[in-house]
């Protein structure tokens, strides 16, 4: 089904552009205050007062974002959204009090949220439980469906783990609630910023640089590299910190990307940490216009085989409109580039419980939907 945007929305987009360019601009400004310390200048992928990735990325400007913005509200694209209702297991606290304590569980949430249980403990993953992924509840990508469980009826929260500060990843309505009850927040360098910002209390917040561990009781973690950038305004871009989580318990072994586009990275950090039970890597959102921060499908199938995985998990789909390939592309390329390089695949409907030991299988569930 073709989609073509009207005039109302070409409004609505433009009035978002300039929000966000005001926002951007009280962002950054509190940020470089607060936040880029010592330890931020210290670290040495932080050069010109910008994070930088690993390889030199091409130069964007306002120019580009404009480009891209006026391609976003004119293209005619096709399947943006799924026209059926898309399958959610409703998961209830006391189902996840009733799974064991003598592994790590694995609750895909939607797009890139997910929720662990590490040997008793509930950890989450970029939680974005909001309708929107953006600064406003009336314009900006909406969900195409509801998280299997509530932020309310979770459990208290050992740890929230942040991979980069876009909307769809770092969402302050579902920071602020999670604030009170979580016990540790894990962050790259500069993101400390918003958290505090947030109602977050600074003793809770541990930040981190690529390559830094630390070692809880159950599991050690590890920031390791992406290729991406950060930004949460027009004039803020790569002022934070972005990057990728391992997760490596007695049992299991986890990898998280975040996202990222791919590069020789995957290999260093499947070298250092592999072999993964589980890869959860971003397949989704991908574009010629941004071919270098985030992958293409059978980029996704190369970059699991770079990390030594042996079972993987897309993630970063079937959530959020976020480019302008159908909803439903990402899991269909990916299913065609794993079984054509024999690369074992898990496609798992939102509520869902995985393991190490039970990753699950190919659940073609969008086919229905299309």
């Amino acid at each position: 089904m073709k989609t073509v945007y009207p005039l109302l929305k070409i409004v609505q987009w433009l009035l978002i552009i300039g929000l966000i360019t005001i926002i951007g601009a009280c962002a950054v400004n509190s940020q470089l205050s607060a936040s880029v310390t010592a330890r931020l200048k210290d670290s040495q992928h932080f050069q010109d007062g910008k994070f930088q990735n690993t390889a030199p990325q091409p130069a964007r400007g306002f120019t580009t974002f404009i480009k891209i913005m006026g391609r976003w509200v004119t293209a005619e694209k096709v399947d943006p959204e799924p026209t059926k209702p898309v399958p959610v297991k409703t998961v209830s606290r006391a189902q996840l009090e009733a799974l064991s304590d003598t592994t790590l569980h694995l609750i895909k949430l939607g797009h890139s949220s997910v929720l662990l249980k590490v040997y008793g403990e509930y950890w989450l993953i970029d939680p974005m439980f909001s309708q929107r992924a953006s600064p406003f509840s009336f314009i900006g990508p909406k969900r195409f469906h509801p998280p299997p469980i509530g932020l309310a009826e979770l459990p208290p929260i050992t740890r929230v783990l942040i991979s980069h500060n876009h909307y769809d990843h770092l969402d302050k309505a579902s920071i602020e609630q999670l604030a009170a009850t979580t016990q540790q927040f894990l962050v790259p360098l500069g993101t400390d910023g918003d958290l505090k910002k947030w109602g977050v209390a600074p003793e809770k917040i541990q930040v981190f640089d690529w390559w830094q561990e630390l070692q809880t009781e159950h599991a050690l973690l590890a920031f390791t590299p992406s290729q991406h950038f950060s930004g949460r305004g027009l004039n803020d871009r790569n002022s934070t910190l972005w990057g990728s989580w391992v997760i490596k318990t007695r049992g299991e072994s986890l990898y998280y990307s975040g996202d990222s586009g791919y590069f020789a990275g995957f290999k260093t950090i499947g070298d250092k940490y592999g072999p993964f039970d589980l890869t959860l890597l971003e397949t989704g959102a991908y574009n010629t216009d941004w071919p270098d921060v985030h992958m293409f499908p059978e980029e996704v199938v190369q970059a699991h085989l770079d990390l030594r995985g042996k079972v993987l998990l897309p993630v970063h789909n079937g959530t959020f409109d976020l480019s302008f390939h159908p909803w439903y592309e990402p899991l269909e390329r990916v299913t065609a580039a794993a079984k054509k390089r024999g690369v074992k695949l898990t496609t798992p409907i939102a509520g869902d419980v995985l393991t190490a030991q039970q990753p699950g299988t190919v659940k073609p569930w969008w086919q229905a939907l299309r």
